[in-house]
């Protein structure tokens, strides 16, 4: 069985510290998104660390919170000796890549880290073939399956290019990590 509760205070936290700054930036009212990421833009590069806790509206930061709860849960729960190295490459990878070859907008939020994690969770079940792993991955694709329209480049006013990014980091780390032989957790 895997460890429990230590391991579920790295989303949380993320979590806390994302409604700590929305909160912040409303009482301030300082324009916080500001410090997203700006794709080829020397500014926008602070954005790769600051994205990911910045969200431009309440719903916004709503429609992050649970899932960046739930998978990430489900991540550092069931997968604890990797969760953190697939945090950390789906957090920075896909800011990476947003700011390398995204359109020349201010990209915020944490929804290519919760792309990272559902794209991850789905595939490694399918690399890894344990029972358990392919559970995880079926009640994934159960629950979030609808996600992979958000990849899409249908509406612009969402950064799809986070959400198609975010993916393929987990996509990419799955693969990785699921081709090993020692155990995940």
């Amino acid at each position: 069985m895997a460890n429990s509760e230590p391991n579920l205070i790295a989303p949380a936290r993320m979590v806390f510290f994302m409604w700590l700054i929305f909160t912040v930036n409303n009482i301030v009212q300082i324009e916080l998104t500001n410090f997203g990421i700006l794709p080829r833009n020397w500014w926008g590069l602070i954005g790769i660390v600051t994205a990911p806790y910045l969200h431009g509206s309440l719903d916004h930061l709503i429609s992050n919170t649970v899932p960046l709860l739930i998978l990430g849960g489900v991540l550092y729960y069931f997968y604890a000796a990797i969760a953190s190295a697939v945090f950390y490459t789906c957090y920075f990878l896909t800011n990476i890549l947003v700011w390398l070859f995204a359109r020349p907008n201010i990209h915020i939020g944490a929804s290519g880290l919760i792309y990272g994690f559902a794209a991850f969770l789905i595939t490694y079940g399918i690399v890894k073939k344990d029972l358990k792993s392919i559970i995880i991955s079926l009640i994934t694709v159960f629950l979030y399956g609808g996600m992979i329209y958000g990849v899409l480049p249908v509406n612009y006013m969402m950064s799809w290019e986070s959400h198609f990014f975010g993916a393929l980091s987990g996509i990419l780390i799955a693969v990785r990590l699921g081709r090993r032989k020692e155990k995940a957790y």
